[in-house]
This record gives structure tokens, C-alpha cells and sequence, in this order.
């Protein structure tokens, strides 16, 4: 029985580089409300937040970066050298994180939710969920992934992996364990399989329907839309090399796509994803002949909702030029060209900066006024 009356948790873990968040980001495909616990924890020590001067008062000032923020890779080298100053570090943060679960969690309008957390099993977290989940990956092909995709070097990756408690320690108290050396399709399976076995078992749960706007619906695609999202991507894209399913499919381990339909034909789309309580919106497309504010409005009303449902503060859209300059539709629909420097809430700036493809415009709404974590800026 979850801690949250009303709600089925899902607690997801697996040591660095398993696949966590591909994992999150599956069972959000299948209607599932997901939490990063580990970036509220980053979010809870940046400036203004509760955690930064404890963490300052603990440590010293010498954590501190160029810009007054805490830097992140110099505590790193620190805590996971030293186990008495990761256990100081986490008395600051675990709490802070708990509270920040207990007011998404009970905000939320999902059934279900996934609460992703490296430090599930070693904290108290796990006993706040009904199932555990453990990602599984062999020692190769972690070091892989943190060699290329965080450039660490293998000093750094080794001391990482060997930093966290051994994958076999995590099994025995996994309810669901997901091997995630394979494609992303494998993966899929057994994400699908664990969600159909919890689904059958929770008759309240009801995935969200498609909806309408004037003749066109709009509806959140599942990895099953991959080959078709591919062919109507390759239909609307200048670009040399032609996407594949095996590409859609590798997408949706980091984003969705909502789908605008007519005659259920699909004629227009957009990529998008919410983390970190912030929603980012790519690959806009459209067909020719479609008014553009009826395509953008619909598509736009869907993503807003969903992402309002998922306490989303604020929306940025990574458009190409000759879709963002159409001002006078973007004004309408509530949004404004903004740079980094324009956004005032760190989180929001990051975002930006981790986010935004070459060659595009940045256009900026806010979704909510009261900050979900008013005082984890």
C-alpha cells in the first residue's frame, strides 16, 4: 500500500546508466504521472532553494561555482569518495525531497505514478511504494553510457558505478526487474507487460482518451505509432537522412509526440516532454493547406492540459524560424520570443540551455503563476 490514499506507486531504481529514465519515460507513454526524485534533489540545492545554504554551511564555500551556484561536479567528487560526506549531504536533501513528493503526488490527477530515485532502496523511499522496479545493465555497457553521453572519463565512470550498492543487492528487492541491453523495443515489452499485469489489478485506472478540437483530434502516441510517426516525419523534413522506427522508437525513451489527426490520418505532429516541472516542445510539423493557428491550437491545447495535469509551470518551444515567425498566431496562443537571459527562474534557464536544438527560436509561456515548489526555485 503506497503512502498516498488513492495512488499506486511505482518506485524505479537501478544503478547510474541502467536506463531509469527510458523507463520513466515508458511507463509515462502508458499514462503514468513520473517524478525525477534525484532532480528535485538537484533542484533543492540551487539558489533561493532550502538545501543551498546547508549544503554551504556543511561543506564551505569552495563548492560554489562562477555564478554563485553550487556546483554540482565538485560535490560529486567529493560525497562519492567519502561515504560520512554523502550521508550529510543526503540528512540535507532527503527530506526536502519527500516533502516536494508529497505535494506532486497529491496534486496530481494520475492513479499511477513513478517516482525514479537512484537512492531508492537505500533511503526510506521504497517503503512509500507498492512495487519496486530495478533497471538492469551490464558493467560494459554502463561504462559506455557514462563515457559518451556524460564525458566522464573511465577513472570517473568506475568510481560512479562502484560509488552505488552492487546491482545484485537491488534484485532481491525488486518486484519487477527490466533488462535494459537490448533495443529499445525489448525494453518495451516488458515495461508494457509489468504496466498490463498492474493495470489488470487496478480497475480505477482509465488511460487518457483522445481529444477533440472543432474536426481534428488530438491524441498522445505510444511506441506503436513509431513506424507511422517516421513516415509522415520523412514526408515533412529536408533533412539527407530519412528517420527510421528504429529512430521514433529511440526517441520515445526521452520524449512523446501528440499526434494531430483527421480521419484518424495523421496531419501534424510535435515532439514533447515535461521534466523537472518544466514542458519542452520540438518537431512541430504541419501539413501544407492546414491553417496553421487551427493545427497549432489544437496540437498546443493538448500539450497544455497534459502538462498543467502534470504541474507543469511553464512551456518552451524550440521552433525553426519559418514556424516562429508567425507572431501575431503565437501572440494569440499566449507565447512570446524570449532569450535565457529574459527567463527568471533558474530552472527555466537551465532547461533552455540543456534543451534548445542549433538554429532555433525560443518562444516562452508561463502555465501557472503559484510555483509548484515555490521554494525549490
Amino acid at each position: 500500500m503506497s503512502a498516498w490514499r488513492g495512488k499506486y506507486a511505482i518506485g524505479l531504481t537501478g544503478n547510474i546508466a541502467t536506463g531509469k529514465s527510458v523507463v520513466r519515460k515508458m511507463l509515462e507513454h502508458l499514462g503514468a504521472y513520473g517524478i525525477d526524485a534525484d532532480v528535485l534533489s538537484h533542484r533543492a540545492i540551487m539558489q533561493s532553494s532550502p538545501g543551498y545554504q546547508p549544503v554551504i554551511d556543511t561543506f564551505g564555500k569552495w563548492v560554489l561555482g562562477a555564478n554563485g551556484e553550487i556546483d554540482r561536479s565538485k560535490l560529486g567528487e567529493l560525497v562519492f569518495k567519502n561515504p560520512d560526506a554523502m550521508m550529510r549531504l543526503e540528512t540535507i536533501i532527503h527530506p526536502l525531497v519527500r516533502q516536494a513528493l508529497d505535494v506532486l503526488v497529491t496534486k496530481s490527477k494520475n492513479k499511477i505514478i513513478v517516482i525514479e530515485a537512484i537512492k531508492l532502496l537505500e533511503s526510506d523511499m521504497h517503503n512509500l511504494c507498492d512495487q519496486v522496479w530495478v533497471t538492469m545493465s551490464s558493467s560494459d555497457l554502463q561504462m559506455e553510457r557514462l563515457m559518451e553521453k556524460r564525458n566522464m572519463t573511465r577513472r570517473e565512470a568506475e568510481e560512479r558505478i562502484n560509488a552505488q550498492l552492487p546491482a545484485t543487492a537491488k534484485l532481491t528487492k525488486a518486484d519487477v526487474v527490466i533488462e535494459n541491453d537490448g533495443s529499445f523495443e525489448k525494453t518495451w515489452k516488458q515495461v508494457y507487460d509489468a504496466w498490463q499485469a498492474i493495470t489488470r489489478k487496478e480497475p480505477g485506472f482509465i488511460p487518457a482518451p483522445a481529444k477533440s478540437y472543432g474536426t481534428l483530434d488530438v491524441r498522445r502516441a505510444t511506441p506503436e505509432s513509431a513506424a507511422k510517426i517516421a513516415a509522415y516525419m520523412n514526408q515533412h523534413t529536408r533533412a539527407k537522412r530519412k528517420m527510421t522506427k528504429d529512430d521514433i522508437m529511440a526517441a520515445f525513451g526521452e520524449k512523446a509526440y501528440m499526434l494531430l489527426l483527421s480521419d484518424e490520418e495523421i496531419i501534424g505532429l510535435l515532439g514533447w516532454q515535461v521534466e523537472n516541472l518544466i514542458t519542452r516542445v520540438d518537431d512541430v510539423m504541419l501539413n501544407e493547406g492546414l491553417a496553421i493557428e487551427n493545427g497549432l491550437e489544437a496540437l498546443l491545447s493538448f500539450v497544455e492540459d497534459s502538462s498543467k495535469e502534470l504541474q507543469s509551470e511553464a512551456a518552451l518551444l524550440f521552433l525553426p524560424p519559418s514556424l516562429a515567425q508567425h507572431e501575431d498566431i503565437w501572440s494569440t496562443l499566449g507565447y512570446q520570443a524570449r532569450t535565457v537571459k529574459d527567463l527568471q527562474v533558474k530552472a527555466w534557464q537551465n532547461a533552455v540551455m540543456e534543451s534548445m536544438p542549433p538554429g532555433t527560436v525560443l518562444l516562452f509561456k508561463q502555465l501557472r503563476k503559484d510555483r509548484v515548489l515555490r521554494p525549490m526555485q
